[in-house]
């Protein structure tokens, strides 16, 4: 059951269509641990080219998932209310299977190590149960410039 639907996570990160890659959070600890849930549209715009005839999930594109619940992960803290999160790293992502149109991708967050302005997360996105794609992601939480 979610807990955050589209409008209430777009109330927390800048993201918008087409570029809001998570439809609902289903789980969250602000600061320390966030479940989301991407279901995957037979129609969804990067399918036509990857790859036509043989649509398969950027992986990519799992990783930005996994980074947008990250953000709304840090960003829910109070202390961080109207700021933004940005990509610092990827380090250890592995693909360990493909992920098709139909499929809805858990994206799991875990915050392991908080430096400053500076976390960095375990990030799982998996499909009924078994593991698509894992990462150790690097985030920074900056003021908005506009």
């Amino acid at each position: 059951m979610a807990i955050m639907n589209k409008q209430q996570i777009e109330e927390i990160i800048p993201h918008r269509d087409p570029f809001m890659l998570i439809d609902e959070v289903i789980e969250l600890e602000p600061g320390v641990r966030a479940v989301a849930n991407k279901h995957l549209k037979e129609d969804e715009f990067w399918f036509k080219g990857h790859f036509p005839g043989m649509p398969v999930q950027p992986g990519v594109l799992t990783l930005e998932m996994l980074a947008q619940t990250g953000a709304v992960c840090a960003l829910c803290l109070p202390e961080n209310k109207g700021k933004i999160g940005m990509f610092a790293g990827i380090e250890k992502a592995k693909f360990r299977r493909q992920i098709l149109p139909g499929e809805t991708i858990r994206l799991e967050i875990e915050m392991v190590k908080q430096r400053g302005p500076i976390s960095v997360a375990k990030a799982t996105a998996s499909v009924d149960g078994k593991k698509a794609v894992t990462a150790e992601l690097s985030f920074v939480v900056a003021e908005r410039t506009e």
